[in-house]
């Protein structure tokens, strides 16, 4: 019999869980993925720490637009509005954090923890204020704060899907530009490219995606899904295309998954999920990602150790010197030695490393400068790392005379 939290779930993937259930996870996908595309040329760029002073630059902001809502006799707090007073307020943050990193002795993290200090500061005092005044709807101006996923409408998840659809088309059209601001500025200004405006348009993308997610996931976690994703697909590959589209992938799931687990579990905050949810993906990427994870590493280095004392104790018993221990046993698992002697598989092995380490030796005495970075010497065989008339020429020097 299937589990009935099992079968909500697969409903609520697959947007058959009723209408509000449906516009909250599409809704939360599409920002999870604009988030992804946008932070990965955040996170090439260094600029992970000015998106978090972004994001909490924007309370002030929504404050302010709140009692202009209300001076203006709104009579309910105006999303719209309250999302323009955001965008104003994180846009004066983070050009406050250029002119303090430029015009002044504070490094750029130094002028990000003041601003972010500050802003944020000043936001709460103003929401204090707002609490204590007789208007209404000042008790969901908080929801900003932390997000209130559950509460999406209609409306708004369409226009986070359809402001995540133009973050995404912003980034393709301007794949080439990013690629060269994110990886080598220095030569794009000598080129002749607009650093500055691109570090703006990059930024502007930071800010929409922050102000779209601010009902989602909150000022707070948002930064999480510009950050998070591409720090995760990271791990798998170093291609730039590939990098892209992974972290994009790795947001849409997180927020698709973080929203359908808010679901299951309504007592738990949505936004909070989400960010778990990310993090479980940075987790598993970092653990087992082929590319740059930790248990692949291990394996690789775990690798190299065994392939390393194989070979060097081929060639002791070649030259006479005995071998025992786990090493003797490993040998004789391979089929190389028996009864402390080289088996003729073992000679033919032998002969292989006992070259490849003369070799490797007059390589590193006449080239110590030419070592290939991707070369283990000791352990890969030469003729794969080398050029054939290189390895020749080693053997002729190598020679005895």
């Amino acid at each position: 019999m299937i589990d009935p939290m099992f079968e909500e779930a697969l409903r609520i993937l697959t947007f058959q869980s009723g209408f509000n259930s449906a516009v909250v996870v599409a809704g939360t996908a599409a920002l999870g993925l604009a988030g992804g595309t946008v932070g990965t040329f955040l996170l090439l760029r260094r600029r992970a720490l000015v998106s978090d002073a972004l994001s909490h630059a924007t309370l002030p902001g929504i404050a302010v637009a709140f009692l202009v809502g209300a001076a203006l006799g709104l009579p309910e707090r105006s999303l719209l509005l309250l999302l323009a007073g955001a965008v104003a307020s994180g846009v004066v943050g983070l050009l406050t954090v250029q002119a303090l990193s430029r015009f002044t002795r504070l490094t750029e993290d130094s002028a990000i923890g003041a601003v972010l200090s500050v802003f944020f500061g000043l936001g709460v005092v103003l929401l204090s204020v707002i609490q204590n005044l007789e208007l209404g709807g000042q008790a969901g101006l908080k929801t900003f704060i932390l997000g209130q996923t559950a509460a999406m409408a209609q409306g708004e998840a369409i226009a986070i899907g359809l402001l995540a659809a133009g973050a995404a088309l912003a980034v393709a059209l301007l794949f080439k530009e990013l690629r060269v601001l994110a990886f080598d500025p220095g030569f794009a200004a000598v080129q002749g490219w607009p650093v500055g405006a691109l570090d703006l348009v990059l930024m502007g993308l930071a800010t929409l995606v922050t102000v779209i997610g601010l009902q989602t996931v909150g000022l707070i976690l948002v930064v999480a899904l510009l950050i998070i994703p591409p720090a995760a697909a990271r791990f798998w590959t170093d291609r730039l295309p590939a990098l892209t589209v992974a972290a994009a992938v790795i947001g849409a799931l997180s927020g698709w998954l973080g929203a359908t687990l808010s679901a299951l579990l309504p007592k738990l905050p949505a936004g909070a999920v989400i960010v778990l949810v990310a993090g479980g993906f940075f987790l598993l990427s970092f653990l087992f990602a082929p590319a740059r994870g930790l248990v692949a590493a291990a394996l690789r280095q775990g690798r190299l150790r065994l392939t390393f004392a194989e070979r060097r104790a081929l060639t002791d018993l070649l030259d006479g010197r005995p071998v025992e221990g786990a090493t003797a046993l490993w040998l004789r698992l391979r089929g190389y030695a028996r009864d402390g002697a080289l088996t003729p598989a073992g000679q033919t092995a032998a002969r292989a490393a006992a070259r490849d380490r003369r070799l490797w030796e007059r390589f590193l005495a006449d080239y110590p400068a030419l070592l290939p970075a991707h070369a283990n010497w000791g352990v890969d065989p030469i003729d794969s790392v080398l050029p054939g008339d290189m390895v020749r020429l080693l053997e002729e020097r190598s020679a005895p005379s």
